[in-house]
């Protein structure tokens, strides 16, 4: 047998199995991470899938957007002087559809992977680890932001229709769009994470919706106690256990607005410090988690 050259184990590519030579471009691997985030965000909407597929998806998105509809419609016909959800609170009004979204989203794109086994077929091309997890979570949370983006949408030609201030709704549509990125990638990496630890889909779906749903409850209850106990101001703080509180107050706090939830309205500046640092301790453990997770499946 020829010796295997030092470090060529490492190094090395599977290419050739002997079915068919392949005498084209190599791609690499910047090519192969973004075809595997497009395969995610078009997997999240079931495009490219069997039309079974296509339902779900479809029909939260009909269920989110629909309620921005009734809204412009009556804004326009009535003669409102504003919306009556802003572009900050759509989301977290609607947050149940949002959580159904990652519910069924984040399973389908990981538990089908662990389920099969192909994690090494992934790591023998020019791919690496990190670029999996890295691909996968920003794929899913592009269709997450897409997600929310289209009923602010739909919102803002209809303030515009109702003949609104433009400048006021362009800033707050943008600023609504700003909320909404921050929304999809906190939602998307605990979502993630907790599909990351189940090869079955039902059993993600459970874990994913179960956790969101409950957060919201746990969170509202330790703020109501606190509040009562002491005050307001100090059981705003525990709003940064709930993702959609937390972003409710970073709303607030970056960009000014009124949250949807008075008692996530953080308390002065030191609040949305804690909020923002909350935020990105959140998701750089739920990034370090899901690449701890992956090191132990991926077979390197």
């Amino acid at each position: 047998m020829t010796a295997t050259p030092e470090g060529a184990a490492a190094n090395s590519v599977i290419h050739d199995i002997g079915f068919r030579h392949y005498d084209g471009p190599r791609l690499g691997r910047s090519w192969a991470f973004r075809s595997l985030l497009l395969e995610t965000f078009r997997g999240a909407f079931g495009l490219g899938r069997p039309a079974k597929v296509k339902i779900m998806p479809w029909v939260l998105v009909s269920m989110f957007v629909i309620p921005a509809l009734v809204m412009v419609a009556v804004t326009v016909v009535v003669k409102l002087d504003k919306l009556p959800l802003t572009y900050t609170q759509y989301a977290i009004a609607l947050s149940l559809i949002v959580s159904l979204f990652l519910a069924g989203r984040a399973p389908y794109a990981v538990s089908r992977d662990l389920r099969d086994g192909i994690m090494p077929l992934y790591l023998s091309r020019p791919i690496q680890r990190q670029d999996y997890v890295y691909a996968k979570l920003l794929g899913l949370g592009l269709a997450v932001f897409v997600f929310l983006a289209a009923p602010l949408t739909v919102l803002f030609v209809g303030a515009l229709l109702a003949k609104f201030s433009v400048g006021h709704q362009v800033l707050g549509w943008l600023g609504g769009l700003l909320m909404a990125a921050v929304l999809a990638i906190l939602v998307s990496s605990i979502s993630l994470v907790l599909a990351s630890f189940t090869k079955r889909r039902g059993l993600g779906v459970a874990a994913v919706l179960a956790t969101l749903v409950l957060l919201t409850a746990f969170a509202n209850v330790l703020i109501s106690v606190v509040g009562m106990k002491s005050s307001g101001a100090k059981g705003s703080f525990f709003s940064v256990l709930d993702p959609y509180l937390l972003v409710d107050g970073l709303s607030a706090g970056w960009l000014g607005v009124e949250p949807l939830n008075s008692t996530s309205q953080p308390d002065g500046a030191i609040g949305t410090i804690v909020f923002t640092i909350a935020f990105v301790v959140i998701v750089a453990g739920m990034v370090g988690i899901l690449l701890r997770r992956f090191r132990k499946v991926g077979g390197v």
